[in-house]
């Protein structure tokens, strides 16, 4: 006897489908979401402000181009097994491998004192409580849910965290932008022509493809496939394609909605903090503050409650990714399931950045100046690494015979291109 479907059973359908495309999402997404830190959200502001909307198109333009970077490191975590300092390390000498990483840990941490004093003064907006205790609470909090939490506990909970990016386009919305205008600035470039204009693009660039993204995209490969059970090494060589075409969708994803966010935060900001003649910005509060009698209380809480929501889901992935590479170059016991007694090294960095950020504070260090420079400073390493990056990706005996594809590889080719011009009009200029 047929079974006449009932409406039940077709409700069910695309719950299953919404269900099943939600649990695809990983890595890629939270990678994607982590990129609109405190940084990116006090660069892009900046961007805004300074420029209008400008550089409304750098969201349109550098979304494949993240999308392809993220995409190659996460080939090269899947395939290889191992991290990227962990791959890297089969090809490149030492010296420079441990240069890398103090760069990274250096940019990243420098980063981390900057997230959370952006964090901190949001806080401190909302509650009237001094910023200075929760920088402390903040970072007290973030290290002992990364050294007591399970891998799986944390990964879903970024997962969701990532959600706090609509925030901006509710921002946006909300002010009624002439869309006819966006539109056109959009889709036709506005080219820097100035020092200060290509400052702001190297750090719109270095704030989105940003290299403890690399790091981290790669490492959590690792973790996905330790928690499928893929213990040793040559249990994680290599990946069906299936999985592989899995990730690019979890990446495309992921790096669509960040740019997304980006596009907005810089149009928010251009409608008011532009159009004011409010163009130089000290500290994250003084962004939400300035919002508000432009574009109402709402549109405040919404800015605030965005630095809040990613500064919880970038910081660890920064702090991480320094930990990880280190680990991966010194061959440390490595993980976020390990206790801190089974991987003492990878904590002790992850704390020693916290803690270092936490100083930065107390120092008294321009929030969103800082934010705004760390990311012009990986605008300045990133097409280093992604040399490097390339290469490894295109070596088929590293790959395990399943190297990047020739489009992934001309279009991580292209960035690294892109990021080298910007950098040098920078200087020259």
């Amino acid at each position: 006897m047929r079974t006449v479907p009932t409406a039940d059973a077709g409700l069910r359908r695309p719950l299953g489908a919404v269900r099943r495309f939600w649990q695809t999402l990983g890595p890629g997404v939270v990678t994607g979401a982590a990129d609109d830190d405190p940084s990116g959200i006090a660069t892009y502001s900046i961007a805004g402000a300074q420029f209008g909307t400008h550089f409304l198109w750098a969201a349109l333009f550098t979304w494949p181009l993240m999308a392809a970077v993220q995409a190659m490191c996460a080939r090269i975590g899947m395939v290889t097994g191992k991290g990227l300092m962990g791959a890297l390390a089969d090809k490149y000498p030492r010296p420079v491998l441990v240069t890398a990483c103090l760069s990274l840990l250096l940019a990243n941490t420098i980063n981390i004192g900057a997230d959370l004093a952006g964090m901190a003064d949001a806080a401190e907006l909302l509650t009237t409580v001094d910023s200075h205790v929760w920088v402390v609470v903040f970072a007290a909090g973030i290290a002992l849910a990364t050294v007591r939490l399970r891998y799986a506990t944390i990964a879903t909970g970024l997962k969701w965290l990532a959600l706090v990016l609509f925030a901006y386009v509710i921002t946006a919305i909300k002010i009624g932008p002439d869309w006819t205008t966006i539109v056109h600035d959009t889709v036709t470039p506005s080219l820097p022509r100035s020092r200060d204009a290509f400052a702001t693009l190297v750090a719109i660039l270095g704030t989105t493809i940003s290299p403890y993204l690399f790091f981290w995209q790669a490492s959590q490969e690792v973790e996905e496939e330790k928690l499928a059970g893929r213990q040793t090494l040559v249990d994680r060589r290599g990946a069906t394609r299936q999985e592989i075409a899995r990730r690019s969708l979890d990446v495309g994803v992921g790096t669509f909605f960040s740019n997304v966010a980006m596009f907005f935060i810089i149009l928010t900001t251009a409608l008011t903090l532009h159009r004011a003649g409010i163009r130089d910005l000290e500290t994250s509060r003084e962004v939400a503050q300035a919002l508000e009698p432009l574009a109402g209380p709402f549109a405040t809480l919404l800015y605030t409650v965005g630095i809040l929501g990613v500064g919880m889901l970038a910081i660890p992935t920064l702090a991480g990714s320094a930990a990880y590479a280190f680990a991966e170059l010194f061959d440390w016991r490595q993980g976020i399931d390990e206790r801190f007694r089974g991987a003492p090294a990878f904590y002790v960095v992850i704390l020693l950045a916290l803690t270092a950020g936490v100083l930065m504070d107390f120092a008294n260090v321009n929030a969103v100046r800082a934010l705004y420079w760390t990311a012009v400073l990986n605008g300045l390493l990133a097409p280093f690494l992604l040399v490097g990056i390339l290469i490894a990706a295109a070596d088929p005996r590293l790959m395990q015979g399943q190297p990047s594809s020739w489009l992934g590889r001309i279009v991580v080719g292209v960035t690294t291109v892109v990021m080298f011009v910007a950098g040098v009009g920078m200087f020259v200029v």
